[in-house]
C-alpha cells in the first residue's frame, strides 16, 4: 500500500522560504513522476512541480526560479523548496506520485497535504 506523507508547511513573511518534503512507503521514487500541487481556499487545485524518473523537472511558470523539486533516493523523499514566497502561494500543499507511466499527466497516489501561509 502506497502512503504519501507531506511535512514542512507553516506560516512566514513575504521574501521567506520553506522545504516541504514527502516522505513514501510502498513507493519508490525514481520509479516514475512524483510532484506537488495546490489548492487556494475557493480555487482549483493546480500542478506546482513533477520530476519523471529520469530527474527532469518542470514548473508552472509562476514559481519558475522560486520553486525547486527533488527527491532523495536513499531517503525515498521528494522535496519542494520554496524561496521568494509571495502571499499568493497560499495553499494546502499536496505531494502526488505515480506507477504507471503516463507522463506525469495523471497521478495515481496523493498525500493528505500540508498547509503553507504567506503573510504580506
Amino acid at each position: 500500500q502506497v502512503q504519501l506523507t507531506e511535512s514542512g508547511g507553516g506560516s512566514v513573511q513575504a521574501g521567506g522560504s520553506l522545504r516541504l518534503s514527502c516522505a513514501t512507503s510502498g513507493y519508490t521514487v525514481s520509479t516514475d513522476c512524483m510532484g506537488w500541487f495546490r489548492q487556494a481556499p475557493g480555487k482549483e487545485r493546480e500542478g506546482v512541480a513533477a520530476i519523471d524518473k529520469d530527474g527532469t523537472t518542470s514548473y508552472t511558470d509562476s514559481v519558475k526560479g522560486r520553486f525547486t523539486i527533488s527527491q532523495d533516493n536513499a531517503k525515498n523523499t521528494l522535496y519542494l523548496q520554496m524561496n521568494s514566497l509571495k502571499p499568493e502561494d497560499t495553499a494546502m500543499y499536496y505531494c502526488a506520485a505515480d506507477d504507471r507511466e503516463r507522463l506525469c499527466t495523471d497521478y495515481a497516489y496523493w498525500g493528505q497535504g500540508t498547509q503553507v501561509t504567506v503573510s504580506s
